[in-house]
């Protein structure tokens, strides 16, 4: 136990006498993170947002389903029936068009008070408002209510709708695609930071060899110099996020208060992006250390 204790040690005193040695290639690598994760953490938190935003936008999307004027309560419970058969239909909520002509006037504000005229003698439709399972399903469901008796019309704003889940598709696929680059370029520029630690040592290594030295004993302060640059190169941007996102969460929940569009909550948000952003660093750190010596040590 002792002694795994004081080889441990030997490796973390080997791999900070290293950072130091070679401060120039350690602030460019730490820098390199920085940068990196300043990007990577924006992204997430735009990303992250987003997709919640499209979350609550795609729990919103509805079917509105006229039912036929003609149909009398029979009919309605008939068609209601068959609406709730369709395996992708995850409700269904009846609105009497009574509560159609409310809404109508309350949505119009001062131009709709003509339309209480008709309160006597009302035109629209009893509706059956349908929400699907999956909403990527909705359009699926329309189609399969459109065919069904007594549907009078079935409106879900189709081109809205499908123009929605492509913006979110798209945005997420870029998003994510510019992350995986940033976190490969950090981890090539670490790589080579520690090449160059590897060749100032080659000597030192390989004397190491000669005596019996094991591979992963050599390569144990490599790792941990790598999971120290990823670390540190984490620590400005968890800050600066964290400042900034408390900023704009701050001024934009005002303005944004009673709209559809809304931040994740400050809490525990921050946190868990601070925890991504460390483990990205750490990450990367490692990779760039491991992938380097392992090529070293194979020659």
């Amino acid at each position: 136990m002792d002694y795994m204790i004081n080889t441990l040690g030997r490796h973390f005193r080997e791999s900070l006498k290293s950072l130091a040695r070679n401060a120039w290639m350690t602030f460019a690598s730490i820098s390199a993170v920085t940068v990196t994760l300043i990007l990577v953490g924006t992204f997430l938190v735009i990303m992250m947002n987003l997709n919640h935003v499209a979350s609550n936008l795609e729990k919103d999307v509805e079917i509105r389903v006229l039912i036929d004027v003609t149909a009398d309560e029979q009919a309605q419970t008939a068609l209601k029936s068959e609406i709730e058969k369709i395996a992708e239909v995850d409700s269904i909520v009846f609105s009497p068009k009574e509560d159609e002509l409310n809404n109508l006037v309350e949505s119009l504000g001062e131009e709709g008070k003509s339309f209480e005229l008709f309160e006597q003698n009302n035109p629209l439709n009893d509706v059956f408002v349908v929400k699907a399972k999956n909403p990527k399903d909705t359009n699926t469901v329309a189609e399969k209510i459109e065919k069904l008796e007594n549907a009078s019309k079935v409106r879900y704003g189709q081109e809205q709708v499908e123009k929605l889940f492509q913006g979110i598709s798209v945005a997420r696929n870029i998003g994510l695609g510019l992350i995986i680059g940033l976190i490969f370029t950090a981890m090539f520029l670490i790589s080579n930071t520690i090449k160059i630690t590897i060749i100032a040592r080659k000597r030192e290594i390989e004397i190491m060899r000669l005596v019996g030295a094991t591979n992963g004993f050599i390569r144990w302060p490599f790792f941990l110099e790598g999971l120290f640059l990823g670390v540190l190169g984490a620590v400005v941007p968890i800050t600066l996020i964290v400042i900034a996102y408390q900023s704009i969460y701050s001024l934009a929940s005002e303005k944004l208060q009673g709209s559809f569009i809304e931040l994740l909550p400050f809490s525990p948000f921050v946190f868990q992006i601070s925890a991504i952003l460390l483990l990205i660093g750490a990450v990367i750190g490692i990779w760039g250390s491991l992938m380097s010596v392992r090529k070293f040590l194979k020659a």
